[in-house]
């Protein structure tokens, strides 16, 4: 069975925003095996710039140790591409078939080590605007619901 992995950072503290990754979680259950991976955020309030950077190096290890090793790495920054459902549709699709797994990498609310960045096959930039990665995790888990039910030939995609 294809597998995906969503790796995130951070603490879900939000009961409304865990109600509604777990529905959606069961929803892609139909179509894939999914694994959340949910790593702790170093402790980034009021330190300097090179403190930050220190801290994103720390995280960016536990990032790649969690990566599952045969899968196709998607990093969310803002730097990514954005697609279209239907192109995170073939995106999904394509390592489905050609790797059998993908992992969705989601930083801290500082972002993700330079170092995790270059080690993913793909950069994806779900928007322009700036959302809580709590709340990304949730609009994350949507559209790969979405995606899977665009190439499985579902009636969810309107």
């Amino acid at each position: 069975m294809f597998k995906i992995t969503i790796i995130s950072v951070g603490n879900m503290k939000e009961k409304y925003f865990a109600e509604a990754i777990k529905e959606y979680e069961k929803r892609i259950s139909a179509y894939a095996e999914i694994r959340d991976i949910n790593l702790k955020e170093e402790n980034l309030d009021n330190l300097r710039e090179g403190d930050i950077a220190a801290a994103l190096e720390r995280e960016g290890k536990a990032i790649l140790d969690a990566i599952p090793p045969r899968a196709y790495k998607v990093a969310l920054c803002v730097e990514g591409k954005s697609l279209s459902s239907e192109k995170l549709a073939e995106l999904v699709e394509n390592a489905k078939n050609t790797q059998g797994e993908i992992c969705f990498i989601i930083g801290s609310s500082h972002g993700l080590a330079p170092k995790v960045k270059t080690a993913c096959d793909y950069r994806l930039s779900v928007s322009a605007l700036t959302f809580p990665h709590r709340l990304m995790r949730v609009i994350l888990t949507e559209a790969i619901y979405r995606a899977l039910s665009i190439a499985n030939g579902g009636k969810y995609h309107k």
